[in-house]
């Protein structure tokens, strides 16, 4: 007999899901709780009465079946009131017969499965900064800011902020690593990152962040918005795209299927953070060849080459609904051994 193991953190908090002969079974390691489901083979979850359906067991299920089922754009869902409060929140969709249908990519566009605290978007207002007219932006959040389990690692994937006494010693290593250097041109002591990362908390429109694996850090990103940023004149920048730069320092989180897990995730982060942001950005060095190709095969767009002050760039350019409709938080490369989540013989 085989179950398929999966983790979710609906509503901020891990839940175990397994799938055994048609039903998922729900179970919140924080509290206890557990709920029951049935997945039918006519794409519906329905909820076995009795079990605890609330509505972050309802999302967790959810987001197990896609997984389990990558190739189905929908699911219909019979679950009470735990649907019914879904409805109301707009995650899911009426239906004719009084249930309801979950769409594979609005699904996806909840912050609260991936986002351990969900601030709602801040309000416009505009500020001019060093001649550029731009949305203020929210404050930094702190701590960990995204947590997702990768189904072809079996491990959970986080960004969390940076934080300067554990972090410092790391980046200054990771920084002065030559394959690191020769793209990012940033080696040097401590005092000279110590400066760098100071700056770049003063800046409202960046943000230092850590990647890890269930915990364990191997990179550096920094996201930032983009009508502020030094790419704004060289395209159509919208008040709300959000660019990343990324450096990864750890040689041994550095294979393929390691790259497919952070840059799906990094487009996902952007896209979550802010329901207003239609485009994530990038514009790597044009000779970063290895970088371009995982950016291609991920699904961004190569616009145009253009020149930076220190370097030659290439514009890169996902949109928000070509991300969610074509479920790109899946590699494209090798897409049905990369859905397949971890079995596990019980």
């Amino acid at each position: 007999m085989t179950t398929t193991s999966h983790v979710s953190y609906a509503g901020g908090q891990p839940h175990a899901v397994t799938h055994e002969a048609g039903t998922l079974d729900v179970r919140n390691t924080h509290d206890g709780s557990r709920s029951l489901w049935k997945l039918r083979q006519d794409a519906t979850l329905e909820w076995l009465d009795g079990s605890d359906a609330s509505t972050d067991h309802l999302l967790a299920a959810l987001e197990a079946a896609f997984e389990q089922h990558p190739g189905h754009k929908h699911f219909t869902v019979a679950a009470g009131h735990a649907a019914a409060a879904l409805v109301q929140a707009g995650v899911l969709l009426p239906a004719a017969d009084g249930r309801a249908t979950c769409w594979r990519d609005m699904l996806w566009q909840q912050p609260a499965l991936w986002l351990p605290a969900v601030q709602p978007p801040m309000a416009l207002r505009y500020a001019l900064t060093h001649g550029k007219y731009h949305p203020l932006r929210p404050p930094k959040r702190e701590g960990v800011l995204y947590q997702r389990f990768i189904p072809w690692l079996g491990k959970t994937f986080s960004f969390r902020s940076f934080d300067p006494e554990a972090d410092l010693a790391r980046f200054n290593r990771w920084m002065n690593d030559p394959d690191v250097a020769v793209i990012w041109e940033e080696q040097g002591d401590l005092d000279k990152h110590r400066a760098y990362l100071a700056a770049i908390d003063r800046d409202p429109h960046m943000q230092s962040m850590v990647a890890c694996l269930d915990g364990e850090p191997f990179g550096y990103f920094e996201t930032y918005w983009a009508k502020e940023s030094r790419i704004a004149p060289f395209y159509d920048v919208d008040d709300h795209d959000r660019g990343w730069h990324v450096l990864i320092g750890e040689p041994a989180f550095r294979g393929r299927a390691f790259a497919t897990a952070w840059l799906t995730s990094i487009s996902h982060y952007i896209f979550l953070c802010d329901p207003r942001t239609r485009r994530a950005v990038g514009e790597p060095r044009i000779d970063h060849v290895q970088q371009i190709r995982n950016l291609d095969k991920s699904g961004y767009a190569k616009v145009k080459e253009f020149d930076l002050p220190h370097k030659r760039a290439l514009l890169v350019v996902m949109l928000r609904e070509r991300y969610f409709i074509d479920a790109l938080w899946l590699p494209r490369s090798d897409g049905a051994a990369a859905a397949t989540p971890a079995q596990h013989t019980a």
